[in-house]
């Protein structure tokens, strides 16, 4: 839709938003993330962001190649969220067993953290790190224990954890 012209005005449409394209080449707060297309005043694109590395001018042959990028990111994770898959369900078949010091009645010493199980998950060469390991608190008391293992977001699985007492040398 074209506005009406006034005496030394330029015509401009309103539906048109005015600025410049730009391809972002990192993140930018309150703008968007690396990769995105953005407009932008002429001014902010001219005096900051193409000066600083932050962004570039959106040509048909850089969105190409962004979207090119986009899809072996794709491909990368897919390929990464399936390995990963893979080791949960290898996990689940898998049980932990730890020893400790603990009293008649079954209560342990000390207690039993993710960091425990992380290590012994790790000698049996599965690459968990403690921080996968998602327990309601700390382990106490003797027992067999189901604890949640989430190695991403999408990819959740359990391990068991059995607590048995140190075995004494008598």
């Amino acid at each position: 839709m074209v506005v009406q012209r006034k005496r030394g005005q330029r015509i401009r449409s309103k539906d048109r938003k005015g600025g410049i394209e730009l391809l972002l080449a990192e993140n930018v707060d309150s703008l968007g993330k690396q990769g995105e297309i953005v407009r932008v005043k002429p001014g902010y694109a001219r005096n900051f962001l193409v000066p600083m590395g932050l962004a570039t001018i959106a040509t048909e042959a850089n969105k190409q190649m962004v979207e090119r990028h986009r899809q072996r990111q794709e491909e990368i994770r897919i390929a990464q969220r399936k390995e990963l898959q893979q080791l949960a369900d290898r996990i689940k078949s898998y049980s932990v067993t730890l020893e400790a010091n603990a009293t008649e009645e079954g209560h342990l010493y000390g207690s039993i953290s993710p960091t425990d199980i992380s290590k012994a998950l790790k000698k049996a060469n599965y690459p968990v790190e403690s921080h996968h390991i998602k327990t309601e608190g700390l382990i106490k008391s003797l027992g067999m224990y189901t604890v949640a293992v989430e190695l991403a977001p999408e990819v959740l699985t359990e391990v068991k954890v059995w607590v048995v007492p140190v075995a004494s040398m008598k």
